[in-house]
């Protein structure tokens, strides 16, 4: 007996439906849940928690902040790279700040609140951050002395090519001084809240200053990760801060030195990206071998 056209039509879906759901509901998650058991894998798959005293600490895939309640380093740990992702690190709000090199003028609003920094403002307050706290040359090329962005909005006289007539230290304002005294033989103004410069109708300048062309402190140091996430930073970062943590647990630098070395991992396959520490479990390591004080 021929079944309805409209039945068959069903009954095939019907079909279709049983065997993708055993496809795409059964078997592919096994297969997964089963890839994801083999050695190696596994403990990527269980989240890499790092576990202290039967306590998790973490995860060994997530970085962590190792500041005070006022947001200040502690002196005896390393210090991780900025994270853009919430207020640190927040695997729910994983995400960069999205600023390209050209943001270089700080948002200076009457209103604190509106106010933004520019990234080129917080690479330069972060390198001199650093370079406070690990006693090191904070300065980068395009940064003041203070830790903003060396930028000038630059008038001239009929448009782009007359004579100069006014500069502003765009991302500079009272008390501070500015980081030039005069530009083309006119004298450097503060920023004033509320304006914007550029849309009055300035040449944005930059200028490079005579900070050294490889900064000491590192780029990692002052930037964020694609993802907010990233537990490593930079061997070269890492031995930055050797001193200062060797000192304020009262250690031999070799030592810590050491305790690095044994923290570092290659390039992936031997040759992509560079060798890097994972921050938390090199400070778990390291309150572990030489308690603090």
């Amino acid at each position: 007996m021929r079944l309805p056209t409209w039945l068959a039509h069903h009954l095939a879906a019907l079909r279709a439906l049983l065997v993708f759901t055993a496809l795409a509901g059964i078997a592919y998650p096994l297969t997964m849940v089963a890839v994801g058991r083999l050695p190696g894998l596994a403990d990527r798959a269980d989240g890499s928690i790092i576990e202290v005293d039967g306590h998790a600490a973490g995860s060994a895939l997530i970085g962590q902040s190792f500041t005070d309640a006022d947001g200040k380093a502690v002196p005896r740990y390393f210090q991780s790279r900025p994270s853009a992702a919430g207020d640190g690190y927040d695997p729910t709000s994983t995400g960069a700040t999205n600023l390209g090199p050209e943001d270089v003028v700080d948002v200076i609003a009457t209103d604190p609140d509106e106010s933004r920094q520019s990234l080129l403002t917080q690479v330069c307050a972060r390198s001199r951050a650093v370079g406070e706290l690990d006693g090191v040359d904070g300065r980068r090329p395009y940064c003041t002395a203070d830790g903003v962005g060396a930028v000038l909005a630059v008038f001239r006289a009929g448009g782009l090519t007359g004579p100069v007539v006014r500069v502003v230290s765009v991302n500079q304002t009272a008390p501070a001084t500015p980081f030039l005294t005069g530009y083309a033989g006119v004298p450097v103004e503060l920023a004033q809240p509320g304006q914007d410069y550029r849309a009055a109708g300035a040449t944005i300048v930059p200028v490079r200053g005579d900070a050294p062309a490889v900064p000491a402190v590192p780029a990692d140091a002052v930037t964020a990760s694609g993802s907010g996430l990233d537990p490593h930073i930079s061997a070269a970062y890492a031995r930055l801060q050797v001193p200062r943590v060797a000192r304020e647990r009262g250690v031999d630098p070799a030592a810590v030195e050491r305790l690095v070395d044994e923290h570092t991992t290659g390039r992936t396959l031997g040759f992509i990206g560079a060798p890097g520490v994972n921050v938390v479990e090199l400070n778990l390591a390291l309150d572990e071998t030489f308690p603090p004080r």
